[in-house]
């Protein structure tokens, strides 16, 4: 069964625009997938519509046998803890430290103090950060920022990790680190990636499968494939 599921969705905004147009997509569990595109191609409403961010207008979008559309409003924190998110902004709380930073999407869930001191040294150093953990975010370069919040994002295992342009804001080598990363959590975990850019230099890097948007539609799905502005 696909664990992500896209069946003719449309979506607008009230200026008109058209950010979807009759997508369909199918991504299996385990699978590292890249969607790419300039911007405005609708890659982040895309992405946003697997967490339940946003919802179609027409078309469904299901996770796993479940579309978004029957999740109740009040059950929508539990469904989107089967996913971990990055962003391109790092959405880090610059009052706590790197420990409490990745900590903090532990606690939220209800993990006790002996479940989180346990988990975040694990996590913290797959991503390097261990002799980091008393530091705040703005003792940090880019790269280390962008890491604390990948580290976040897997802290609860979740099923999907979904990149929102998580190397913007970053200069090359440390694009090529989180791209690694990514990777690493793909093929060591099995977790289902979905990374949305438009960077062609790790997309190509990766070589693997390439959704191509444009103008809210897919109009290139390859296995392995390549980005070519």
């Amino acid at each position: 069964m696909p664990i992500i599921k896209f069946e003719n969705v449309k979506k607008s905004y009230q200026n008109k625009f058209s950010a979807l147009r009759g997508v369909d997509l199918v991504i299996h569990p385990g699978e590292f997938v890249s969607v790419v595109g300039k911007s405005g191609a609708g890659k982040t409403t895309l992405v946003k519509m697997i967490y339940a961010e946003g919802f179609p207008d027409e078309g469904k979008v299901y996770y796993g046998d479940r579309s978004t559309d029957e999740i109740r409003k009040k059950l929508l924190p539990f469904y989107r803890r089967n996913f971990g998110t990055v962003f391109q902004d790092f959405k880090l709380l610059h009052q706590k430290t790197v420990f409490e930073n990745v900590a903090y999407a532990a606690e939220i869930i209800g993990k006790t103090n002996e479940e989180i001191n346990e988990a975040v040294p694990k996590v913290l150093a797959v991503f390097g950060l261990l002799e980091k953990e008393d530091k705040y975010p703005n003792q940090l370069s880019g790269g280390e920022q962008q890491r604390v919040s990948m580290a976040r994002a897997l802290i609860n295992r979740p099923d999907v990790i979904i990149a929102d342009e998580p190397t913007g804001n970053l200069d090359p080598v440390s694009s090529m680190e989180i791209m690694k990363l990514l990777l690493k959590i793909n093929s060591n975990m099995g977790t289902t990636v979905i990374l949305a850019t438009h960077d062609n230099d790790i997309v190509n890097m990766a070589q693997k499968r390439v959704v191509t948007m444009d103008k809210g539609k897919i109009v290139s799905d390859q296995n392995p494939g390549k980005y070519l502005i």
